[in-house]
């Protein structure tokens, strides 16, 4: 079991709204008991056999079809007789702890349509690392009992999944803490955009509701924005890199580049002459 030590950072599970934008219903949230001692990330792609009359000889190439999935494994202990998260009352039965990671799995109707019922969406927080999806498997294992019969150690199998390819980041600044969302997004923080077959950086960027494609374009140091290979990578929130040129007339020309891969640069000129 790890470590129960109370001078580190948690992990948290927190609730998201049904756009996985905005931290919603902090008294929903969940202070790990204990860090988790590892985190499995896997990524998959959707990945068909194309199927025909014709020759059939040789091996047809697989195509990618739909949206690629991430997935989040990892493993939550609690313990009744081990210090409690922040503002934890002292328990005799380690369900109580455990049961508001559970609620993450426990469908809710949703706004509008009484009739369907999704799990709330949930991000997984610790340091620089964060996952946003919907828990799609939970397990429980309890494994110490007191005389009475109630359950004192539990640790949760916790899956998490995103019906996107995700790498996401959290900036944590100089202190450590959650840098704030008020400020331009940073490339890379963000989850990237998966781009379908025959899409373009100016329709993806459309779709997001960002104007500026070619920024976009030159932020991920595409050449050719009308032709993007399927399954690609995108952020959508970076920006073109900027380029700055100084010259003199005695001849002398400086220049700075940020980016070895630029396509659109924003480029600063700035003339002096000397006496």
């Amino acid at each position: 079991m790890p470590d129960p030590a109370t001078n580190l950072e948690k992990a948290e599970l927190r609730q998201l709204d049904s756009n996985f934008e905005n931290e919603v219903e902090q008294d929903t949230w969940c202070t790990v008991q204990f860090n988790p001692e590892s985190l499995k990330v896997s990524f998959a792609n959707q990945l068909v056999q194309p199927s025909g009359a014709g020759d059939q000889r040789g091996t047809p190439a697989r195509q990618f079809v739909g949206a690629g999935t991430t997935k989040l494994a990892l493993t939550l202990w609690f313990d009744v007789g081990s210090p409690q998260p922040p503002g934890g009352d002292s328990v005799d039965d380690v369900r109580k702890l455990t049961q508001k990671v559970a609620y993450f799995i426990t469908p809710k109707p949703v706004q509008g349509q009484p009739d369907k019922f999704v799990p709330p969406a949930v991000r997984f927080v610790w340091g620089s690392f964060q996952f946003d999806g919907l828990m799609d498997a939970l397990e429980e294992t309890l494994e110490l009992f007191s005389p009475q019969g109630k359950p004192l150690r539990s640790s949760l199998g916790v899956s998490v999944s995103q019906q996107k390819i995700q790498f996401a980041f959290r900036d944590t600044g100089a202190g450590g803490a959650s840098g704030g969302s008020g400020g331009p997004s940073t490339p890379g923080t963000q989850p990237l955009a998966q781009a379908p077959a025959g899409s373009t950086v100016q329709g993806l960027a459309d779709a997001a509701g960002k104007g500026d494609w070619q920024s976009i374009a030159a932020g991920n140091g595409i050449e050719n924005p009308r032709l993007l290979s399927p399954g690609a990578l995108l952020d959508l929130n970076a920006e073109a890199p900027s380029l700055g040129v100084s010259i003199g007339v005695d001849g002398g020309v400086g220049i700075a580049v940020a980016s070895p891969q630029i396509s659109t640069p924003q480029v600063s000129v700035s003339i002096g002459i000397g006496g």
